[in-house]
């Protein structure tokens, strides 16, 4: 046949000829690969998973999200039936991880643990993180929440976040807020504050949390914003007063709380912990990998031991979990280029 085509269209017994170079053969070359491309991707979510599945761990052994995995993982591989293998890597943040991540294959065996520092603040403040997360990644499943505390030396003449705001414009450029660095999520947090409310403040930036709870006990700053966990045994030892917390509602074990909404209506910032694939990850597995996660973050014990941590299980879908970094992504850039700040 030369450059010809021969296709046999069987139900009605007729050969079609397609010349290369024509307008029907690209039409067709395209539909063929298409087809290839979607068949294949079926096949391989039909018999997923075949193989020991990774989940990159961004930071080091220890932190909140990989014990969070390490607790998991059995429950993981009882209902995949392959093993589950957790590898730390770590640098730049969290942002090592999840461009290690963004560079693994879409093919259901290579996830990775993410939150909102490294999917969302990161992206935005440092001129090193090449990933879009927007873009480069598919999200999996939001696995928990936290919030922050606001919280001051026993001895200042404010015990609430309204009471510490009114001091503030009261006394301007003399509240001093400690934070673990600026640019990170707390210190975004209370910008955002700041801002809403129309106060000034003397930022006083740690490398880690801490020494921030150490300095603020010592009297040497009055407040400090950080994820609740860090200061639960000091507020409850009476070395710290808490003024109040970034939840969008009440905490059964923090009832007296006062939240940033009662003082700002419609302020919040919930933190989050999540797992994301690489883009072009089949549907098809990212709901499969969906479901096995919530199926093991349900585990009674694994909810108990996380809200010792301040950790508050959730269960959503891609989706879901999609619209919270979209609108995140969204809020903090905005913050980041309210507050004048320029990507280091």
């Amino acid at each position: 046949m030369g450059d010809n085509i021969v296709l046999i269209h069987r139900p009605i017994g007729k050969a079609i000829f397609w010349r290369r170079g024509t307008f029907p053969y690209a039409v067709f070359l395209f539909l063929f690969c298409l087809f290839q491309t979607v068949h294949s991707a079926k096949v391989l979510a039909q018999t997923w998973p075949t193989k020991p599945i990774k989940i990159i761990i961004p930071f080091p052994p220890g932190d909140s999200i990989d014990l969070t995995t390490r607790m998991i993982a059995p429950k993981l591989t009882e209902i995949l039936g392959q093993p589950i293998i957790v590898e730390n890597v770590v640098g730049g943040s969290g942002s090592v991880g999840i461009a290690n991540l963004v560079r693994s294959p879409p093919d259901g065996y290579t996830f990775a643990s993410a939150q909102t520092g490294n999917l969302i603040v990161l992206p935005n403040t440092l001129k090193s993180v090449k990933y879009n997360p927007l873009k480069d990644i598919e999200p999996i499943a939001l696995i928990t929440t936290n919030f922050q505390g606001i919280v001051s030396t026993p001895n200042t003449p404010f015990n609430n976040i309204k009471e510490m705001i009114a001091y503030a414009k009261a006394n301007p450029k003399t509240l001093t807020v400690a934070t673990n660095g600026e640019g990170g999520y707390p210190f975004l947090t209370f910008e955002d504050l700041r801002m809403r409310a129309g106060f000034d403040y003397i930022h006083v930036p740690y490398k880690g949390s801490v020494q921030v709870a150490t300095d603020v006990i010592g009297g040497q700053v009055q407040v400090g914003i950080l994820g609740m966990a860090t200061f639960v045994p000091h507020i409850q030892s009476g070395k710290l007063k808490l003024l109040g917390i970034t939840a969008a509602s009440r905490i059964p074990a923090w009832q007296d709380a006062q939240l940033t909404n009662e003082v700002i209506p419609g302020f919040n910032a919930a933190g989050w912990f999540g797992y994301v694939a690489p883009a072009g990850t089949p549907p098809e597995i990212i709901l499969k990998m969906n479901q096995a996660i919530n199926a093991a973050m349900s585990q009674k014990e694994v909810d108990d031991k996380l809200k010792n941590m301040e950790l508050y299980v959730e269960s959503h879908s891609p989706n879901y979990f999609k619209e919270v970094i979209q609108a995140d992504f969204v809020r903090y850039s905005k913050i980041i280029q309210n507050a004048g700040l320029q990507a280091q």
